[in-house]
């Protein structure tokens, strides 16, 4: 009887072992793949950060270019556009 309760309570403790080590590992993987979405979470947000100061940078190249001076300028002077006289403006009313 003695035998069977000192199995019965080494049965036991090495169920709870077994049941630590699992804890355990299940704990440090799961700490692993926190690190590894909070670094990839970091790559994305700076790329984000990056693609926002291009798109910044876009919009004000498209502003530069889309100024009127620089539409005349290029209408004068490569494309060899005149602005037409006064007599030569006709307005057009829709009925």
């Amino acid at each position: 009887m003695q035998s069977e309760k000192s199995r019965q309570s080494f049965l036991l403790v090495f169920v709870f072992a077994v049941v630590c080590v699992l804890s355990s590992m299940a704990l440090v993987y799961t700490k692993h793949e926190s690190r590894k979405l909070f670094v990839e979470l970091e790559e994305l947000t700076q790329k984000r950060d990056e693609l926002n100061i291009e798109w910044g940078q876009l919009q004000i190249e498209q502003s530069t270019w889309a100024t009127h001076a620089r539409i005349e300028r290029v209408a004068t002077d490569d494309l060899s556009l005149v602005r037409p006289a006064a007599t030569e403006i006709y307005v057009i009313e829709r009925p």
